[in-house]
C-alpha cells in the first residue's frame, strides 16, 4: 500500500499523477508498485521483454550497449523524476529491450505494468503526454551521444565529462578508468592510455578509482575543441 505521504512525494516529482482524471489517479496508485533496489542490480538486459516502465523516485540507473567485445558506451542514466524512453518504446511497441540497464546507485522506483502502460496512453492524456515527454527530453541526448562517439576525439570527451565535474565544484571524480570508458564509449585501454597523456601533461594525477583535476583552466580549454 502506498502512502498519502508517498503519494505526496511521487506528485512532487511527476506533476502529472495529479493532474489525471480521478478515475487515472484512483487507478494509477492501485496498480504501481513501490520498491527499493540496491546499486549494482541489472534492471533488464538486451533481448528481454519489459514486464514494468520503472518511474525513478531518487538513486541513478543507466541505460548502456555492450558490444560482444565487453567495451560499453553509456546511452543516458535516469534520476529521480524520470523514466527510461527505451523501456517506454519497447512495451508501447510490444519489442525487446535493444540495450542494458542497471541501477547505479540505490534507488527508490514506481513500477508501472506493462498492460498499464499501455492502456493508460489510450485512455488518459496526462498520462500520454508524459510518455511523449520522455520520447522527446531523450531523442536528443542520444542523437549526442552518437555524434560524440561518432565526430570526438576521446581526449576531448573526457575533458567534457571532466568539465561538468568541475562545473559542480569537484576537482576529484570517483570513477574507474572503466567507467570513464563507458561512459565516453571506448575502451579501458585508451581511457587508461589518454589519462597517462594527460598526466604528463599535468593536468590531472590519477590513482586507483578517482582522478583529480589539477589543471582545471587547461581541462576546461581542451573540452572546447
Amino acid at each position: 500500500m502506498i502512502s498519502s505521504v508517498q503519494q505526496a512525494e511521487f506528485e512532487k516529482l511527476f506533476p502529472f499523477i495529479k493532474q489525471g482524471q480521478p478515475d487515472f489517479v484512483a487507478a494509477f496508485y492501485a496498480e504501481a508498485q513501490y520498491s527499493e533496489i540496491p546499486a549494482g542490480v541489472s534492471i533488464c538486459e538486451e533481448g528481454q521483454q519489459c514486464s514494468n516502465l520503472a518511474m525513478i523516485v531518487d538513486g541513478i540507473g543507466r541505460v548502456y550497449k555492450l558490444s560482444a567485445s565487453g567495451r560499453e558506451v553509456t546511452l543516458y542514466r535516469i534520476y529521480g523524476g524520470e523514466s527510461c524512453v527505451l523501456t517506454a518504446s519497447c512495451i508501447m511497441n510490444q519489442d525487446n529491450f535493444p540495450a542494458m540497464a542497471m541501477t547505479e546507485t540505490p534507488v527508490r522506483v514506481l513500477l508501472i505494468p506493462q498492460a498499464n502502460v499501455r492502456q493508460w496512453f489510450c485512455q488518459d492524456q496526462q498520462w500520454q503526454q508524459f510518455i511523449f515527454g520522455l520520447l522527446s527530453h531523450r531523442l536528443s541526448s542520444i542523437i549526442s551521444v552518437v555524434e560524440e562517439v561518432a565526430f570526438k576525439r576521446i581526449d576531448v570527451r573526457l575533458a567534457e565529462q571532466f568539465a561538468r565535474e568541475l562545473a559542480k565544484g569537484g576537482a576529484i571524480i570517483h570513477k574507474t578508468h572503466a567507467d570513464l570508458a563507458a561512459d565516453v564509449g571506448s575502451s579501458r585501454e585508451v581511457v587508461s592510455r589518454i589519462l597517462r597523456d594527460m598526466a604528463q601533461r599535468e593536468l590531472l594525477v590519477s590513482s586507483r578509482g578517482s582522478i583529480e583535476i589539477i589543471n582545471a583552466k587547461a581541462v576546461i580549454e581542451l573540452s572546447k575543441q
